[in-house]
């Protein structure tokens, strides 16, 4: 690491510790009693598993990501975290913060790679952020390094009910489906998650609940030459965006409407304009069953575009998706869910197959090699993708009454995915082994500690 990311770290830790009240905890006997009087909690999750795919010899499910490697187990995350929970039901001040640290195949998803190693506008060569895009592991092609959260938070008391700050790199509030395995049902996630929205965001973050019905947020965030999504700490400072969001929840809690967008400049070298709005509805019929809809709809201008249908033209650019989710609770630890899906790119600008290979690209010796594997394999084009996935969630430990401490959150999920693709006013596009669909079966795990 270098020195500005040994600093932010050093902050963030001593920020976390001599913010809680040390002279309470000075007379504990134990670590243990540190944390809990300070309100520390460390934590994390291992997650890994495996999918198989008949269609597929190369290694790759297609444009498919983060479950993105066939017929081969993956360890997708091993996940740590050190947080200080803010408590915002007050009218004091409070003080805290949360570092993650990731290590596994999902790793290169969830870096802060909104420094692509081309502009975007003009296709000439960046020199990306150094955030988590080198820190190890390069040489296995598949497993690395993230820290995708590094933020201090804290609670304001002003206005009824007080502003909670973010301020520092945090996962994006966009849409449904996000990084952490625990808090997605499937395996494998949407389209429109995989190439419509954020990540993550660099910046400052704001939210006030207004009252027990809404809340709202907004977010000032950089680092980013797409248009503030996926920003580091050490490239493109002088590009500011928005992130800005209004939640509405019923009295009873059993339906929420969420509208959440982007906005900004592409890059400190162009002022094109890069945006995405997406809107989530959620509706419980019951305390059993639980009804997503979710839609993105996002836009970058000016793109210079090279895929199977346009050669070194530019052209505003447009993506949009459609995603249904059905979730519903067969017994206390066994859960099935239904999710369908329409995405759309309509230009052949956001969905690469595979994406792992064109994500790991870097220019060496003025060459661009992907380390992830031949980047001459790598394919798009505008295109219609269709996903249809069923699946379990079963809480093993429990179901088994399984004693040990360390499988007691212990939760199976079995998958079956089957994906299609239409070129969009394009010649035949088959990203999925030479086949214009393919169908995955996949088993995973997620266990919390």
């Amino acid at each position: 690491m270098n020195s500005s990311k040994w600093l932010l770290l050093a902050t963030i830790f001593s920020s976390l510790f001599f913010t809680t009240g040390l002279s309470g905890t000075l007379q504990a006997n134990t670590l243990k009693n540190f944390a809990k009087d300070s309100r520390l909690e460390f934590g994390g999750w291992i997650h890994g598993g495996a999918t198989f795919n008949p269609s597929q010899t190369n290694g790759f499910n297609g444009p498919v990501a983060f479950a993105d490697q066939a017929n081969r187990f993956q360890l997708n995350q091993l996940n740590l975290f050190l947080q200080r929970p803010v408590i915002s039901e007050t009218n004091k001040w409070d003080f805290g913060g949360r570092f993650d640290f990731l290590f596994g195949t999902d790793a290169i998803f969830t870096q802060a790679f909104g420094v692509p190693t081309f502009d975007v506008n003009s296709g000439e060569a960046l020199s990306r952020n150094n955030w988590d895009l080198n820190i190890c592991c390069s040489s296995s092609r598949t497993y690395g390094i993230a820290l995708p959260q590094a933020f201090l938070e804290a609670h304001v008391p002003v206005g009824k009910n007080g502003l909670n700050i973010k301020l520092g790199h945090f996962f994006s509030p966009t849409g449904f489906e996000t990084i952490p395995a625990p808090d997605n049902f499937f395996y494998t996630r949407a389209y429109s998650f995989n190439a419509g929205e954020p990540f993550t965001h660099t910046g400052l973050q704001v939210n006030y609940v207004i009252n027990k019905n809404w809340s709202v947020s907004g977010s000032a965030v950089t680092g980013s030459a797409t248009g503030g999504w996926d920003g580091g700490w050490d490239k493109q400072l002088g590009n500011w965006g928005g992130v800005g969001g209004i939640t509405w929840t019923s009295d009873n809690h059993a339906t929420s409407f969420n509208i959440t967008g982007t906005y900004g400049e592409i890059s400190t070298r162009s002022n094109e304009t890069w945006a995405m709005y997406n809107i989530v509805f959620q509706h419980k019929f019951n305390p059993k069953t639980l009804l997503v809809l979710h839609h993105v709809h996002g836009f970058a201008d000016g793109i210079l575009l090279n895929n199977l249908k346009y050669t070194n033209v530019i052209k505003d650019t447009e993506w949009m998706g459609f995603v249904t989710h059905l979730y519903y609770d067969l017994t206390e630890n066994v859960s099935v869910g239904v999710r369908g899906e329409w995405f759309r790119d309509r230009d052949g600008f956001r969905n690469p197959s595979p994406f792992r290979i064109a994500a790991a690209t870097n220019i060496v010796n003025g060459v661009p090699v992907s380390y992830a594997g031949n980047l001459s394999s790598v394919t798009i084009t505008p295109a219609d993708y269709y996903a249809a996935t069923v699946g379990l969630n079963w809480k093993a430990a429990k179901t088994l009454k399984l004693q040990w401490d360390s499988l007691k959150k212990l939760t199976i999920r079995p998958n079956i995915r089957y994906d299609r693709v239409d070129a969009y006013q394009s010649t035949a596009y088959r990203p999925f082994a030479g086949n214009k669909d393919q169908i995955l079966f996949s088993l995973d795990f997620i266990l919390p500690f």
